[in-house]
């Protein structure tokens, strides 16, 4: 380059100086929009940040998280722990009289009231037994009679069969 490619240049940016002048100062002013553009998003970060670590000055958050992680720990423990007591009591409840049906009825005609039942206790399958008790003025006798799935392989009476009948219509 010589003298007269410098000279050029120089007559160029001196013609062309306040369109130059116009576009720096555009520039500034973009760049000075960014800052503040900036600067408010790290004010809002700072007050958010501030706001997180109210109150815990001189706690280290790892150390704080890492408690969190723990308790969380202990919690998913609890409740797989409460999940198996769930699961034991579910099975315990299956086999347990669940549904009831009673019937009172006079089973002699000189006794003046019902004093006689049957009773029907089912669990959840339908298994059970069906308790029959019939009271007279010298005796009373307790008869029981097995039953699968609603059905028993005795003879029942009518009074067995309605107690029978009120425990099944549970199950509806």
């Amino acid at each position: 380059m010589d003298i007269m490619d410098l000279s050029k240049y120089t007559m160029f940016v001196t013609a062309n100086l306040p369109y130059i002048l116009l576009v720096l100062t555009a520039l500034i002013f973009l760049a000075l929009l960014v800052f503040i553009n900036v600067n408010i998003k790290m004010g809002k970060l700072n007050k958010r940040y501030r706001k997180m670590m109210e109150g815990m000055e001189g706690v280290n958050v790892e150390r704080l998280l890492n408690g969190h992680i723990e308790e969380v720990r202990q919690a998913v423990n609890r409740v797989n722990e409460l999940d198996r007591e769930f699961h034991r009591l579910d099975a315990v409840a299956a086999v347990s009289i669940q549904h009831l049906g009673v019937v009172r009825f006079n089973a002699f005609d000189d006794m003046g009231s019902d004093l006689s039942f049957a009773m029907a206790l089912l669990d959840s399958k339908r298994n059970g037994v069906v308790l029959s008790s019939i009271y007279g003025r010298n005796e009373s006798r307790v008869y029981a009679k097995p039953i699968a799935n609603g059905q028993s392989a005795y003879h029942l009476t009518d009074e067995e069969k309605q107690a029978l009948s009120k425990a099944l219509e549970k199950y509806s």
